[in-house]
């Protein structure tokens, strides 16, 4: 169980890896024309539905992170990397300490929300780590990694059925990613298994 905890763990961290560079190589005209950020995520996340290529939609999934990863705001992206680089060097207090400053500055941030969500869960606090989720999804219900990070909380808390409406939420968003469909998978033979 704990083994299946750590590679979820470590599939939603990779989701929720802000990319350091734009790749907008690659973009489709329709997507480079929309112009608020808004317009953009949702062009992104239409091809995303679309694609069933998985590179193909690990790019677009890529340039969907690179869209949540900036604020718009200088002062915030830049606190963003100091949390980012308190985080990579294990130091979990100060990265919290920032992390709490990007969501007062701006509470409509999502990726502020997600990432203070991540630590949380990475230091153990899945409570208040299942709340910043919860703020997370309540400002962008398609962020496919706070779906991913809540579908791990639920199942290491047992709650499988929870667990399998995440990872089937992150489907509805996110069809081609393999990972979450064996989720999917496992978690459906492992309820039918326990209903017989």
């Amino acid at each position: 169980m704990r083994r299946s905890f750590l590679s979820i763990l470590a599939f939603s961290l990779a989701l929720t890896a802000t990319p350091l560079l734009a790749q907008t190589a690659g973009e489709t005209p329709a997507v480079a024309a929309l112009t608020s950020p808004k317009e953009k995520l949702d062009g992104l996340f239409a091809e995303l539905k679309r694609a069933r290529d998985d590179t193909k939609a690990t790019a677009i999934a890529n340039r969907i992170r690179m869209e949540w990863a900036d604020s718009g705001s200088a002062s915030i992206n830049l606190l963003m990397q100091w949390a980012e680089k308190a985080v990579s060097e294990k130091r979990n207090g100060a990265a919290l300490d920032l992390f709490d400053q990007v969501v007062i500055l701006d509470p409509d941030y999502v990726e502020g929300w997600n990432r203070r969500a991540t630590l949380h869960y990475q230091m153990g606090n899945f409570r208040k780590s299942m709340s910043d989720i919860n703020r997370v999804l309540a400002l962008e219900p398609r962020h496919f990694g706070a779906l991913a990070g809540m579908a791990a909380i639920l199942s290491d808390a047992g709650k499988d059925e929870l667990a399998l409406k995440a990872w089937e939420q992150f489907l509805a968003v996110y069809p081609s990613e393999r990972n979450a469909q064996k989720q999917v998978g496992d978690l459906e033979e492992k309820l039918a298994g326990s209903r017989t």
